[in-house]
């Protein structure tokens, strides 16, 4: 059996590596502003904002190392630590009802009713709207003056009380609230998917040995949905910490500092209160708390991919 050479020209051969460096390179030519601009407008001004705590600005930024005494100083200013309690309150109410509401709503979902179409975008609006408008609205609502109160009143029910937001105790009840209606349709989002993920067989199975529903759900679908129920959490969580514009459109932190949150805190102290460095370290704090909570879920995330 002959064999034939096949001859290349050289000038074909010239090109192959053309191409396969002009491939190689313009991903990474097109990727490269945004990589610096992410590089230097995100973790630039993270470090920038962890220096700025170690030294002593107060209206402008200084370039005097002091140490980390800020942050002592920080932790021993009053507010803070309402701030931070503000923020359990808000966060662990948020957080569990939030979940709770979004699991029920997609379970109700998932039932395959005629209305699905409808309601899915009817929760899922709220979310389209940023924190100001929500905020706006639910401060005329919850106003004794303008809103439920008011209205109840007008229609005969004159003993009618709801001055929650006006109320320091129950103020912060008020942002929970807010908070609640407008991301419960992103986590029903988030459940639904996951239950449209299950696989079926695994329920008609579970019928056939004569589960009930609610066997059913609490043995093998919740289960099922833990990567579901994580994310939830660590969204929620990430939103009620950076949580700022919804306060500041409801309440502007009051009445008194009942509804004063790290965010809040932060944004005061370095642009009212002239002292940067108190801010940047609560600022700083912040960015650990996100951290903590983010930085785990990457590593599971990326540990699971092999499996």
């Amino acid at each position: 059996m002959s064999s034939t050479a096949i001859t290349v020209p050289a000038g074909a051969r010239r090109l192959v590596p053309v191409r396969e460096v002009f491939e190689t390179w313009l991903p990474r030519l097109v990727l490269a502003p945004s990589f610096a601009a992410v590089l230097l407008f995100v973790y630039g001004f993270i470090v920038f904002t962890i220096y700025l705590s170690t030294t002593s600005s107060s209206l402008l930024p200084a370039f005097d190392f002091i140490g980390f005494g800020v942050y002592a100083r920080l932790f021993a200013i009053p507010s803070w630590s309402v701030a931070l309690t503000n923020l359990a309150v808000f966060g662990s109410l948020y957080i569990v009802i939030c979940t709770a509401i979004g699991l029920l709503l997609a379970i109700l979902i998932d039932q395959r009713i005629r209305a699905e179409g409808l309601l899915r975008p009817i929760f899922l609006y709220p979310m389209a709207l940023s924190f100001i408008v929500t905020g706006t609205a639910w401060k005329w609502m919850l106003d004794p003056g303008i809103g439920f109160e008011h209205t109840m009143q007008a229609l005969g029910w004159t003993s009618f009380k709801f001055n929650w937001i006006k109320t320091n105790e129950m103020a912060i009840y008020t942002i929970v609230i807010a908070a609640i209606w407008q991301s419960s349709g992103f986590i029903m989002a988030m459940f639904l998917a996951g239950l449209r993920g299950i696989d079926s067989e695994i329920l008609k199975a579970a019928q056939i040995d004569g589960a009930s529903a609610v066997q059913t759900y609490r043995r093998i679908v919740i289960p099922q949905l833990r990567p579901a129920f994580l994310s939830a959490f660590v969204v929620l969580a990430h939103l009620a910490i950076k949580s700022y514009d919804l306060i500041i459109a409801m309440t502007n932190g009051g009445p008194g500092r009942s509804t004063e949150m790290p965010s809040t805190f932060m944004y005061s102290y370095t642009f009212t209160r002239s002292q940067m460095n108190v801010g940047a370290a609560s600022a700083v704090v912040m960015l650990m708390m996100i951290s903590a909570i983010i930085i785990p879920y990457i590593y599971t995330e990326v540990r699971g991919e092999p499996r």
